[in-house]
């Protein structure tokens, strides 16, 4: 598998750490199973106060990232990587909505080891950094967010669960939601328990305490079955 490298181009290389650096992720980092970088968008700036932004022609409130600058930054990363493949990813409401399907289209189609994601803010960025150096753009749903931050993590998080090494179990990213399925149709994960046994009167099924793992697995299909039926019954249409 190819091992990723992740370059945030964000006004908030702070937030990227904080979350990349930490836990699992933070982890697999040090074993190797994938790099990331977080590059400043200011230091891109030929403006002495640093400036990314500007009004927006034609009127409306509301600021814009500057074409001149991303390019820069995109064009900086790309002389650090040479001749290796890159992709641009660009976060925004307009995107294609980030799925498991997406997930699955990176990890096994895309070959690009190297993935340029691009954290907006304000009203967005101009739109001929779209049009001329951005390949992808995804969206975390429909709803607005204060900055492209959380979807280019949550992208690089899931992309990176998947990754081998990243996991103990590699079984795990497999029996989660979405990846089980049933004639074709995505499933939610089955629910789980652990200890006490018996918390105020709120039992673990018996089921999952008789140790027989034959009736234990037909009891997980049958749960995500029933869950996805009765919390998004739009998965098996």
């Amino acid at each position: 598998m190819i091992k990723r490298h992740f370059h945030f181009v964000t006004l908030f290389p702070e937030t990227i750490h904080s979350w990349m650096d930490a836990s699992i992720l933070g982890r697999a980092k040090e074993k190797g199973v994938f790099d990331f970088s977080a590059h400043q968008l200011r230091d891109f700036s030929e403006d002495k106060h640093h400036c990314v932004d500007d009004v927006s022609y034609g009127g409306g409130g509301g600021m814009v990232l500057k074409v001149d600058c991303l390019v820069r930054a995109v064009e900086f990363v790309e002389s650090l990587i040479g001749a290796e493949t890159s992709r641009v990813i660009y976060f925004s409401p307009a995107g294609q909505t980030l799925s498991q399907n997406t997930v699955n289209t990176y990890l096994s189609t895309r070959t690009d080891k190297h993935l340029i994601l691009i954290c907006g803010h304000y009203e967005g960025v101009d739109q001929r950094f779209i049009e001329g150096w951005v390949d992808d753009e995804i969206s975390l749903g429909d709803f607005v967010l204060t900055g492209g931050e959380l979807p280019a993590l949550a992208f690089a998080d899931s992309l990176c669960r998947h990754l081998e090494g990243t996991l103990k179990d590699k079984q795990m990213s497999q029996s989660e939601s979405f990846s089980l399925s049933v004639d074709g149709k995505k499933l939610l994960e089955h629910p789980h328990y652990t200890r006490p046994p018996d918390f105020r009167g709120h039992k673990v099924p018996d089921i999952l305490l008789s140790g027989d793992h034959q009736k234990i697995s037909k009891w997980r299909f049958e749960q995500s079955l029933a869950r996805t039926k009765a919390l998004r019954p739009d998965l098996l249409k």
